[in-house]
């Protein structure tokens, strides 16, 4: 039993206090193995390009990446790779999103902490695993989500990653030059991606692109403060 391969874990979340919780409940398991640790999407992404875990514990309200936009890239170059959505928001709408992003799961924060080993083990395993309240409404609604599915889906596939990126970033109030440090491209590029996000979502300020990114669950209220 010991010289069975441990499922190898990353968690993304940018809140220490909870990736150190994760971690000591997941390091009481013995064919479990947490091997890094994000504070950012796009650090999760970077991890995960480089150590392929297993599984990813993946936060959604993160700065710089957002845990949907890190899901949807993550698994189109390691698809293999399962992602679990642990999340604060209890919303349908979020768990309709992550999972037409491929997410094999969504787990709520204040679930009891035995579903967290429970449920990565099922996705490792190729099943999904959703919190008994999340799961019981999904099959209440399964008719009606059929649609809604639909609509989200083709709604964010409106915007590219790099657009999603770039969104993300406005939202969370970065100028063009710092975004297009975060980004490793240029300053006209970023300008580029700005005006073709205004034509597609037919918004044409700062203020409202924020309201929109907030709207579809981007970023959460509370990550700017700025806007009027």
């Amino acid at each position: 039993m010991n010289s069975a391969k441990k499922i190898t874990v990353l968690i993304a979340d940018d809140h220490m206090v909870v990736r150190e919780g994760l971690r000591k409940l997941l390091e009481a398991e013995s064919n479990i193995e947490v091997i890094a640790e994000a504070a950012t999407g796009r650090k999760a992404l970077e991890q995960a390009r480089v150590l392929h875990p297993d599984v990813i514990v993946m936060d959604i309200a993160m700065p710089q990446m957002n845990g949907l936009e890190a899901t949807r890239q993550i698994l189109k170059i390691l698809p293999a790779t399962k992602v679990l959505i642990l999340s604060a928001h209890n919303d349908d709408a979020y768990v309709e999103n992550v999972m037409t992003l491929g997410a094999s799961g969504y787990l709520i924060k204040q679930t009891s902490a035995h579903f967290l080993s429970e449920a990565i083990r099922k996705v490792q395993a190729g099943g999904t695993f959703f919190s008994p309240d999340v799961a019981k409404r999904l099959h209440k609604r399964q008719q009606e989500s059929l649609n809604r599915k639909g609509q989200c889906k083709s709604n964010a596939a409106r915007l590219s990653s790099r657009e999603t990126e770039v969104l993300q970033l406005i939202a969370e109030g970065e100028a063009n030059k710092q975004i297009a440090e975060a980004l490793g491209i240029s300053i006209k590029t970023v300008e580029k991606h700005r005006d073709h996000l205004m034509r597609k979502l037919d918004i044409h300020d700062t203020a409202s692109l924020t309201r929109y990114a907030i709207e579809v669950g981007i970023i959460e209220s509370s990550v700017q403060l700025t806007i009027v």
